[in-house]
């Protein structure tokens, strides 16, 4: 593999002239850091290819998770409207009982008193009755309103469940095609670590998080900086030739290596 041959390339000449990493010279360094950089940038490309589908999957799944929610919920309050149905009803049933009976009871009534009462009773049971059915309209009515929620919200389960399925299909093929490819990479990167003094990977790493491209480590271009692209003084850029010391950008901070390096250890 090209990124294997460059890592052994890489490290023959990072220890050609030192056992002990804090005697390699700068110019090693800038090669390791430069070849980290490209490794790094390739696993990038690999996860970029993936896109927004991470993000997507998770997405529908609450989505999801959401909308199951709501179809139980609505189904709960269905049963729930069905049980106050039919206690309205047998409220209706209850209150015809008691007319039925108060009724026989005024035919033997002793005087007019009790015939009022029992009058009262039954206008009482009526009104109930009354109430109890236009309870049941309106439950009725709710009910018909939650059966369409639910009709639409499991038509978008449906829906979004399908897309789910996509996605996921779509982001396996993603990650068999490129999963070997990335572990391969970033198990090259984590050797290549090891080539570079704690001090120098700290910053590049830093270097590397707080850019948005993910590069700490550019090559000088048309006479700037190819990470801002901001021009780089004459006499940085002849400092940078050398060899002699590790430059950064004064724009934005980026390691800075010329274009001999560039070409000689691109991956």
């Amino acid at each position: 593999m090209a990124v294997e041959k460059q890592a052994d390339k890489l490290k023959t000449s990072a220890q050609a002239n030192a056992e002990e990493l804090s005697e390699v010279s700068v110019e090693q360094k800038l090669v390791a850091l430069y070849t980290l950089q490209q490794i790094d940038s390739q696993v990038d490309r690999i996860r970029i290819i993936r896109g927004e589908l991470p993000l997507e999957v998770q997405d529908l799944e609450d989505e999801i998770a959401g909308l199951e929610t709501r179809v139980e919920n609505l189904e709960n309050e269905t049963n729930d409207l069905n049980g106050a149905i039919a206690e309205k009803k047998q409220a209706i049933k209850d209150s015809n009982t008691l007319i039925k009976r108060y009724e026989e009871q005024q035919q033997n009534v002793r005087n007019n008193r009790e015939y009022d009462s029992l009058s009262k009773e039954i206008e009482f049971q009526t009104l109930e009755i009354q109430l109890s059915e236009k309870r049941i309209r309106e439950y009725t009515q709710k009910l018909e309103e939650v059966g369409e929620q639910i009709a639409t919200a499991k038509a978008r389960l449906v829906e979004r469940s399908a897309d789910l399925d996509v996605k996921k299909s779509e982001l396996q093929s993603i990650i068999d095609e490129t999963e070997k490819e990335e572990q391969e990479l970033v198990n090259t990167s984590k050797t290549n670590e090891k080539l570079i003094e704690d001090r120098l990977l700290i910053a590049y790493k830093r270097i590397r998080s707080n850019a948005r491209n993910g590069l700490a480590v550019v090559q000088i271009e048309r006479d700037a900086c190819g990470g801002c692209f901001n021009k780089i003084p004459p006499q940085h850029q002849l400092d940078i030739r050398m060899h002699k010391k590790i430059i950064v950008c004064e724009y934005c901070g980026r390691i800075l290596v010329d274009h001999e390096i560039a070409e000689k250890y691109k991956i």
